[in-house]
């Protein structure tokens, strides 16, 4: 019983390092296509990157459980939620930044 509970403690913190990777990988390539010489390059070989990896961390660590997959589905969907905020914050702080510099100049 303490192994399963453990198992599945793992499968959610799988699903969040899945989401993060996921989520933030889609952020890091926004941010890249938008100065990017060929943006249709970074848009369409991060989506494969992404999607392979999430879509190999998923089956492995689902095995044959679907409790499993469901758990390792709310740590992504949780994740989700952490890198919105996450990069909320960091461009809310950039822009100020930004806002700062251009009237200093």
């Amino acid at each position: 019983m303490m192994n399963e509970t453990l198992i599945l403690i793992l499968c959610f913190t799988a699903g969040l390092v899945l989401g993060v990777l996921f989520f933030g990988g889609l952020w890091l390539t926004i941010r890249k296509s938008i100065n990017a010489r060929i943006p249709e390059l970074w848009i369409f070989g991060s989506f494969i990157l992404r999607t392979s990896i999430t879509l190999v961390g998923f089956y492995f660590v689902s095995g044959t459980s679907w409790q499993r997959l469901v758990l390792c589905l709310l740590g992504f969907i949780t994740a989700r939620y952490l890198v919105m905020r996450a990069t909320k914050n960091w461009d809310a702080k950039h822009e100020i930044l930004e806002k700062e510099e251009t009237h200093g100049a």
